[in-house]
């Protein structure tokens, strides 16, 4: 595996790096498990909280150091990338703040004796992270997991190699001591080395379902607690009463962050007939508008791709998209020049034979499905293997709540697009994984929550 920087704007390789050896492994796991047992899990929450509160600090006043980095390695329009590394700072500050409370023992009322449920960290988390959100995916572990008093091995994805040694960087300078964050280059086979080692108490996977369910494998194998948090293809339902300017505001928000490559953004648009073309022209009307260029000039609207394999599947999808009977109403291809670009596109008449009508489109690709009514909306909503989170455009909030509980996914959300805060659970159901990040939700996960009872 090869861990390198290419800038998605450029095409320009700009730095390579060497993967980890096999020797280079087994000293990144002695170290975890030698820092967890004699050092990090003995820490009070104060001193945990310490060296946390430090690394948010420093990530603030650093904001745009780091955001460069996003912006250079994977393409993230910058004002985008400096949102993402302020969002990160919230996170470690909230489990700095909250951690204690969190974990604290919970009486129990029960009939006999005193009982008591305790928690307690497990031991070295090992976890695979994405680079769509360089950082935001690292905050999410590394927050409510070292303020546990885990510690943790982080493989990162092998294209944004500076981001993870700066978040590693971060750590070591707040005065975290060796061995409470490791950033390992490791490649797959090393993966599935360490995910074995019995060194190794939990895994955490955010990604692909490929590479979930081959992570997921090998740790059941070697009976070790995952979360997974996989792909997704939301549903953006209107319903006749929305309010036409706030659902296209909020299609393209949902639809074109991050150039589209977000698993729990918009994909599939669910239009009730009677507004329906009234949706697709103004929709339509604004995508045509995004405006490609440097993702660190603010005018640019349209960042591109994360890389020329991630362009060249999209492309792909769209033609099989288009033999399998769908229109593209809008874009389709590459934008000729420099840099990872893919026109905003918007395919229509998809049906459930189409190769793609199952599939996840990572990229700028919207697909318009049209309903006569919510009844269909919802049946359509939930026709899909995957089940992240989705978007209910209505007037009426009792009726988006009514509809919003009959939708199989881990997040809806009415009359926004999906948001992300640190005291708001995140996750879904189906192939688009288990578990929760984020809330407090997100501390119990790798967490041995132990029965003390007085008889």
């Amino acid at each position: 595996m090869s861990y390198q920087t290419t800038n998605p704007y450029s095409e320009q390789i700009e730095q390579t790096f060497t993967p980890h050896s096999d020797a280079q492994m087994e000293t990144i796991l002695a170290q975890a498990a030698t820092t967890f047992e004699s050092d990090w899990r003995l820490r009070s929450f104060a001193e945990r909280k310490a060296v946390v509160k430090q690394a948010a600090m420093l990530l603030k006043e650093q904001r745009d150091d780091f955001a460069k980095l996003i912006t250079l390695e994977m393409g993230k329009l910058f004002q985008e990338a400096q949102q993402e590394v302020s969002l990160c700072v919230k996170i470690l500050d909230y489990y700095a703040d909250h951690a204690e409370q969190f974990l604290a023992p919970k009486k129990l009322d029960v009939k006999r004796g005193e009982a008591s449920v305790e928690i307690a960290p497990l031991g070295v988390i090992f976890c695979v992270e994405p680079w769509n959100f360089p950082y935001y995916q690292l905050a999410r572990v590394a927050g409510p997991n070292l303020m546990a008093g885990n510690t943790l091995v982080v493989k990162h994805a092998s294209n944004v190699p500076q981001c993870a040694l700066a978040f590693e960087k971060l750590f070591t300078d707040a005065g975290a001591p060796a061995g409470a964050y490791t950033n390992a280059f490791f490649s797959s086979e090393q993966v599935a080395t360490a995910i074995a080692d019995v060194r190794v108490q939990g895994v955490a996977l955010t990604g692909s379902e490929r590479a979930g369910a081959s992570v997921a494998a090998t740790a059941g194998k070697a009976l070790k607690k995952t979360t997974m948090e996989l792909g997704g293809s939301d549903a953006f339902i209107v319903l006749d009463d929305a309010d036409m300017d706030l659902a296209v505001k909020l299609a393209v928000i949902g639809r074109m962050q991050n150039s589209g490559q977000v698993c729990d953004g918009s994909k599939r648009f669910i239009l009730v007939d009677s507004i329906a073309d009234t949706f697709v022209e103004r929709f339509q009307a604004e995508l045509a508008k995004l405006q490609a260029g440097d993702p660190m000039d603010a005018a640019t609207t349209l960042a591109p791709l994360s890389s020329k394999s991630a362009l060249d599947l999209a492309v792909k999808q769209v033609g099989e998209a288009v033999e399998g009977g769908a229109k593209v109403l809008l874009g389709g291809k590459r934008i000729e020049r420099t840099g990872y670009f893919m026109e905003p596109t918007i395919l229509t008449d998809v049906k459930p034979d189409n190769p793609v009508y199952y599939q996840e489109f990572f990229a700028p690709v919207a697909m318009i499905f049209r309903v006569k009514d919510e009844n269909e909306a919802i049946t359509l909503a939930n026709d899909s293997p995957f089940g992240l989170g989705g978007t209910i455009i209505t007037a009426d909030i009792a009726r988006g709540k009514k509809l919003a509980s009959q939708i199989d996914t881990g997040m809806v959300f009415i009359n926004s697009p999906a948001v992300t805060a640190p005291d708001l659970p995140f996750g879904g159901v189906k192939h688009s994984g288990y578990g929760r990040e984020l809330s407090d939700l997100g501390i119990m996960e790798f967490v041995n929550r132990k029965l003390v009872l007085v008889g």
